[in-house]
């Protein structure tokens, strides 16, 4: 099967805090506090948030030393400790990266091993649950503060948690020359988020939260995240409930041997090949030039999760089948347009404006950056065929037939449901019929046709949908999209209340998944349910594997 010519976009607060004592604070004592400043106590030391109407928050806690000079490609270390009393009203650096999606921004910084906690700002009588926020970006992008907490912490009335993790080179590059003592390498970015889970265990009792009662969620490369999390040893205890927002368990990751080829093509491509001193070579390089290299989706090196032996001893993929993942309760779904936004991404790069000699290629083309004014040319029929046709080969014949061209739609619209189903919906569907048959499971498909779009980049020529990452901005307070409706705010209501329910009890407050009565939760305009299999085409895809 050769490569569809598109890039791969799969992917990405208030007011003057008071001062108070910085006394050794407990959950009540940090409860007293919080009723006139925004200051708790953790064990690296006191830090002062912002005091909104409705919730606190504090940003850019740094959970780990910061991963410069030798800790580069090293775990990550215990965080810094001060004295006095840390402002933790902005947030930290991201973690470097090119630009990306919208909601991402550049970064060169390698300090950027922070994390942020949104509370309500009633004081609660029992420890409110803990949601800890993984996000997406293809392992390559994306920040924790994009993800704002106070719809969720407030209407939720939780805690959350969100992160920043290494990310490309400096997160997964599984170079056997930069292996420590155990012999492993790679992962880092798994391991910051296990020290961050490590960070809310010792810590979150403090903001009003109950370490015993951590829920573990993220959104395409945040859930596969998740993934990991659920089949690493070290990650055994440190969260009670899973959420996997678009994406799948049962989509394997890179095995070792893939990850030390991908590393040695990126150690190549960076002009370090001598094999005695190429391991300084990389650590010589600055990260401008490491996220260079990584390069965007297609073109450059992909790097992300690998079984290594020691952090992830199995695939998760693996460990899905034969239930060697930690047992707790699953939340998983996907969106129902997921990979229009892949479409988009076509079009955002004038991937479907004609060329000398466009057509489809055995090789990915070059995205590169987005342009500041990208034309915006449809996909075409004749298009549209072609790119099946690259993508399946001598079964792309029986896709065409599947999923014919209608005048009533775009066949932008046609070319993401050929993908939203291959992509998504059979291996998300796949896993969580396997998660079923050993945890309690709950299915959902968020199907708001008219959510919020990017307020940056062209306008698309195609209805979006449902498309991926487009629940976000109904979880989350976010900057890089459109307001929320009157009518959306309510379905925002009802995620939140969905998501900071299971959160609570580990329940979704409808049937669990079962191979026998497969309810799957529908969030839209007129909620419900649906035939999600019949929908997707499920058994097309299942017989093509």
């Amino acid at each position: 099967m050769t490569w569809i010519p598109y890039p791969r976009w799969v992917v990405a607060m208030g007011a003057v805090a008071l001062l108070a004592p910085a006394l050794d604070v407990g959950p009540a004592a940090a409860a007293d506090d919080r009723r006139s400043a925004a200051v708790v106590r953790t064990d690296q030391g006191a830090v002062r948030g912002t005091i909104s109407a409705n919730h606190l928050s504090f940003q850019g806690i740094p959970y780990a030393r910061p991963p410069l000079g030798e800790l580069r490609w090293a775990p990550p270390q215990p965080g810094p400790v001060w004295t006095g009393v840390r402002d933790a009203t902005r947030p930290g650096a991201a973690c470097a990266q090119l630009k990306g999606l919208p909601m991402d921004r550049p970064s060169e910084s390698e300090d950027c091993l922070h994390l942020n906690v949104t509370t309500p700002r009633t004081i609660a009588r029992t420890p409110r649950p803990v949601m800890v926020w993984l996000h997406g970006g293809d392992f390559r992008f994306g920040r924790g503060d994009v993800y704002g907490g106070p719809r969720l912490a407030v209407d939720g009335d939780v805690i959350v948690v969100t992160v920043n993790y290494r990310l490309g080179a400096l997160g997964f590059l599984a170079h056997p020359a930069l292996a420590g003592p155990g012999g492993s390498t790679g992962n880092f970015g798994l391991q910051d988020q296990q020290a961050a889970l490590r960070w809310v265990r010792r810590n979150v009792a403090a903001f009003g939260g109950d370490p015993g009662n951590v829920t573990l969620f993220g959104q395409s490369a945040g859930a596969t995240s998740v993934c990991g999390q659920l089949a690493a040893p070290a990650s055994a205890g440190l969260f009670h409930r899973a959420i996997l927002q678009s994406n799948s368990c049962a989509n394997p990751i890179q095995t070792r041997a893939e990850g030390v080829g991908a590393a040695e093509e990126f150690a190549s491509r960076i002009g370090c090949t001598d094999p005695g001193t190429v391991a300084a070579c990389l650590r010589g390089r600055d990260p401008a030039r490491l996220i260079e290299t990584v390069g965007y989706p297609g073109t450059g090196v992909d790097l992300g999760p690998v079984v290594d032996g020691r952090t992830l001893p199995v695939d998760p993929a693996a460990a899905l089948v034969t239930g060697r993942l930690h047992p707790v309760p699953v939340l998983t779904g996907m969106n129902r347009d997921e990979s229009r936004l892949v479409v988009w991404g076509m079009e955002r790069a004038g991937l479907n404006c004609p060329e000398p000699s466009s057509g489809p290629s055995s090789e990915p083309p070059s995205p590169g950056p987005p342009s500041p004014e990208p034309a915006s040319c449809p996909l075409t029929d004749d298009q549209y065929r072609d790119q099946v046709r690259a993508m399946f080969g001598d079964r792309a014949e029986e896709v065409l037939a599947r999923y014919p061209r209608d005048d009533k739609q775009f066949a932008s619209e046609t070319l993401g449901a050929v993908l939203t189903d291959h992509d998504y919906a059979e291996p998300i569907y796949s896993a969580a019929l396997a998660f079923a048959r050993q945890v309690p499971t709950f299915m959902y498909e968020f199907a708001e046709q008219d959510a919020p779009f990017f307020t940056e980049g062209p306008e698309p020529t195609f209805p979006v949908g449902a498309y991926h990452c487009a629940e976000l901005p109904y979880l989350f307070t976010v900057d890089y999209a459109e307001a929320l409706t009157s009518t959306q705010r309510r379905l925002s209501s009802d995620l939140v209340r969905t998501w900071s329910d299971f959160a609570r009890t580990g329940r979704a407050g409808w049937p669990r998944l079962r191979a026998d009565a497969p309810y799957v939760r529908v969030f839209a305009g007129r909620s419900g349910t649906t035939d999600f299999a019949a929908a997707h085409s499920y058994d097309f895809w299942r017989s093509l594997h």
